[in-house]
């Protein structure tokens, strides 16, 4: 999982960097508005998650904040050192999912960030129907569908799919795809039985297995579906 993380104070920043990396999270950092801007437009689709300080030197976490949010869903967490709730009100009128105001521990980010990721993917797992191209996932029956037609899968085939629907456009590594088919599944699955499944899949829905355009593969990072 990738997170933006834009902070003008390098002490602040190469801790929380540091942190989050110790997390398992990849880290990109910036400690301007220009230089985040400049990595949304190349990276916007790859992010999990941003954290923007709200003020930086040539401008606000506000204008950052709205750019996510005009283009993504991804969510938004402030840090700020100005506990005022006009300015956190702002922040979270305009899309923001969560705050934290300077000082704090970093256990408490940590929580906070995680916090809202779950929600984000309840509201994910939520959606009735799920559109990929011509695939089509009705999560409450809990079937996928190829061109209309039913497409037969194991549980667990279904569960390593649904986590690629629910994360389109995001690079997923396969050590991230092996803990959250741990967590849901609650069965052991090694690297060569992921291989196995991936390859199940691309046989059931990709037009050219051989080619896949689905479930593409990223040399060197991963796996992702859609754009």
């Amino acid at each position: 999982m990738k997170i933006l993380l834009v902070e003008d104070d390098k002490t602040i920043a190469s801790g929380l960097e540091y942190s989050l990396q110790q997390e398992q999270y990849t880290t990109i950092l910036c400690h301007d508005v220009d230089s985040a801007k400049k990595v949304l437009a190349e990276e916007l689709n790859h992010l999990t998650l941003c954290i923007f300080d709200l003020s930086l030197p040539d401008g606000s976490g506000y204008d950052l904040c709205r750019l996510v949010k005009e283009k993504s869903d991804i969510p938004v967490i402030f840090l700020t050192a100005i506990d005022d709730e006009v300015n956190v009100v702002m922040g979270l009128d305009m899309g923001a999912d969560d705050y934290i105001t300077k000082p704090f521990r970093i256990r408490e980010l940590l929580s906070r960030i995680n916090s809202v990721l779950r929600r984000y993917h309840k509201q994910f797992q939520s959606k009735s129907v799920i559109n990929i191209e011509n695939i089509r996932v009705h999560t409450l029956e809990g079937k996928v569908y190829k061109n209309g037609e039913e497409i037969l899968m194991t549980a667990l085939e279904y569960r390593l799919f649904l986590i690629f629907a629910t994360h389109m456009g995001q690079v997923l590594s396969r050590n991230q795809l092996l803990e959250q088919i741990w967590d849901v599944a609650g069965d052991f699955v090694n690297d060569n039985t992921l291989t196995v499944y991936i390859k199940r899949l691309r046989e059931k829905l990709e037009d050219d297995p051989q080619h896949p355009t689905l479930i593409k593969t990223i040399r060197g990072l991963g796996y992702k579906v859609g754009e």
